[in-house]
């Protein structure tokens, strides 16, 4: 294996070692829980479900207070929202912000564990000027309003914004917000430093492959097998969308000086439906799209920018929203149906916590069971594209390292099988875990030589 790869390697195992895979709980792994539906379940069945899954944290819109005591005592990190209708209050009227407080988090708090206020939601991008004025005020008026009831370090005040507030993302390392923006932003960074709360950001890779609708560009976004993109200024190669919107991110707020406030993902998702015309919604994609996420969150590996850390992610979203205007597409973004079982299986469980271990070399036996492997007449170069993929991004390639049971025969074909199949025996050995831009394959013929074995599902 390459040198760097080695290095990422060992560099992912040190990660791994201290990362909180071993305690109980991703407290990175979060969900959005928009209730902009009239068939939705009781909010006590939906929190019994939250604790029934490794969630750690929930966004509401708004400030339900049936949700929000439904919460309570699950140890589950709630959001609060306060509407875009209630920034003028909360910036101009010297009473609202104190009564907004008692009113939402003071019954509740500590037993519901609100963490974060949020003022508005992707107001900076709406283009009205008289709400984008006065956001920041109201971001104060509310932050004052908490420590005046001793809670200003303990819940944060934020806002959300839309991928829109940039006006430059590719490459990643050119990420700027809109110049238009700059100075309202820089103010509001300012004191969202001064009040050590997160940037919070809605990047959705779906709309990226809906504007650029090719096969590679889906693989990107999907977090498959792919070519990667190269960031020609840094040379830093993505080998998926998320990491690039995050860091363009990332870059954005370096250019203001601001590189060092948290950035949290408040929404992401992807859709399991659509009508005929859109481009991308199947369960498949969806399936792909939040489970890879997921594991490449558990993974702690990070952005190229942001290495060694998994960034809080709030998943879009729990349930489907039947009330929610625009195509199917808008209401088809739950994980869980109505009676709380799972549309589809993204690796939400509390048993998926727990990664599954090395694998043990052990004399080959007959086994039962599908393996992914190459095609036979890929070349060489695919292949190396495919084994860079997966030891740079958490599997654990100790296989074919020097030393290691399947490192002889030292070729590319050899080295690239093992590490294709491992990526689809721990990914969740679906289909699109063995497609590797249709150079792979399932095979029921047992592909293990000598001391070398090769995990199988069973």
């Amino acid at each position: 294996m390459k040198g760097p790869l080695k290095k990422s390697f060992f560099f992912f195992l040190a990660l791994f070692i201290q990362s909180p895979f071993f305690a109980s709980s991703e407290s990175f792994i979060a969900v959005n829980y928009g209730q902009v539906a009239d068939n939705l379940p009781p909010v006590t069945e939906t929190a019994k479900l939250l604790q029934s899954t490794a969630i750690e944290k929930v966004r509401l819109y708004g400030s339900d207070p049936i949700a929000i005591r439904a919460l309570a005592n699950t140890g589950l990190g709630i959001v609060i929202g306060a509407g875009n209708g209630d920034i003028p209050a909360l910036a101009n009227d010297p009473n609202f912000p104190a009564q907004w407080i008692r009113t939402n988090v003071l019954p509740y708090y500590p037993a519901s564990n609100i963490i974060v206020v949020t003022v508005g939601n992707e107001v900076m991008s709406s283009g009205d000027q008289n709400l984008i004025s006065q956001i920041l005020p109201a971001m104060r008026n509310v932050q004052n309003a908490l420590s005046a009831v001793s809670l200003g370090g303990k819940i944060k005040v934020s806002t959300v914004h839309s991928m829109a507030v940039l006006s430059q993302s590719d490459p990643p390392s050119t990420g700027a917000f809109n110049s238009t923006l700059a100075d309202a932003l820089r103010a509001m960074l300012s004191f969202q430093r001064d009040n050590g709360s997160p940037f919070m950001i809605n990047p959705y890779p779906f709309f990226a492959y809906q504007s650029d609708p090719r096969p590679e560009t889906l693989s990107f976004c999907l977090f498959q097998p792919n070519a990667g993109r190269v960031d020609s200024l840094t040379g830093i190669k993505y080998m998926n969308m998320f990491d690039a919107q995050v860091d363009a991110v990332h870059s954005a707020l370096n250019s203001l000086g601001y590189k060092d406030i948290e950035i949290v993902v408040a929404e992401t998702g992807w859709p399991y439906k659509g009508d005929p015309n859109e481009v991308g919604p199947s369960i498949d994609n969806a399936k792909a799209y939040n489970g890879n996420l997921i594991n490449h969150l558990r993974s702690l590996i990070g952005t190229p920018l942001m290495p060694g850390k998994s960034i809080d992610t709030y998943l879009f979203a729990l349930y489907d929203e039947n009330q929610k205007p625009g195509p199917t597409s808008e209401r088809s973004f739950g994980l869980f149906n109505l009676d709380r079982s799972v549309i589809y299986d993204a690796g939400l469980s509390k048993a998926s916590q727990t990664p599954t271990g090395p694998v043990t070399p052990a004399a080959p036996r007959p086994s039962s069971g599908y393996w992914c492997v190459p095609k036979a007449g890929v070349s060489d170069s695919q292949l190396q594209s495919n084994l860079d993929y997966v030891c740079s991004h958490g599997f654990d390639c100790s296989a074919i390292q020097p030393g290691g049971t399947c490192f002889e025969p030292m070729t590319v074909a050899s080295h690239a099988a093992y590490a294709m199949n491992m990526l689809y025996q721990t990914a969740g050995r679906n289909p699109w875990n063995c497609d590797f831009l249709q150079t792979a394959t399932l095979t029921s013929t047992n592909p293990s030589y000598n001391a070398c074995v090769y995990p199988v599902s069973t």
